[in-house]
């Protein structure tokens, strides 16, 4: 089930608020400029390691289409199953908060994984499981943590042609806060 947790930056671990609705999750986000909805995902279940061409293959159509709509220039998937052999320095690459220069638009195919969200003083998690699709203004603070025994599959869109490029802050926030236990 998806949810979204918000913290002060400097409070503690006690949420201030938390919600499991799908339309509180979305508003909640609305309010800082993020967009969250739910895709359809295909009935083909595909297992977090899967070779990340036969995501693309599977989602190509649908990727193509929404680049055309959009205006994206590139996607790509991510596929990290509890076996990955870069599992912890992919870990360690998305646990630092960071932003983008443009859009970001991960959607979630398969598995769990926690994208938090730093915004003014407030830290939003946001456990997303399969079908859940986060659009990330550019600039946004934020960082990904899948796990120490991950299994997921995302899908990210990008306006950059290069595709995801990260912009570290340098900030240690991402290390106050809770990890994704999997």
């Amino acid at each position: 089930m998806s949810e979204l947790k918000i913290y002060s930056e400097s409070g503690g671990m006690n949420p201030l608020r938390h919600y499991t609705v799908y339309s509180q999750i979305r508003d909640a986000l609305h309010d800082i400029g993020v967009r969250f909805e739910r895709w359809e995902t295909r009935a083909e279940k595909l297992l977090p390691g899967v070779d990340e061409e036969v995501v693309l293959d599977l989602y190509r159509d649908q990727m193509e289409k929404l680049m055309a709509e959009e205006g994206y220039k590139a996607f790509d998937a991510i596929s990290v199953g509890p076996d990955h052999p870069d599992k912890e320095a992919l870990r360690k690459q998305f646990l630092r908060e960071h932003t983008h220069p443009d859009e970001e638009v991960r959607f979630f195919v398969e598995g769990r994984g926690l994208f938090t969200l730093h915004h003014n003083n407030l830290v939003y998690d946001v456990l997303c499981e399969a079908g859940d699709v986060l659009i990330i203004p550019p600039g946004a603070r934020h960082w990904f943590d899948m796990g120490n025994n991950p299994e997921v599959i995302t899908i990210r869109l990008f306006n950059n042609p290069d595709g995801w490029v990260a912009h570290y802050t340098g900030s240690p926030i991402a290390d106050h806060f809770s990890r994704f236990v999997n």
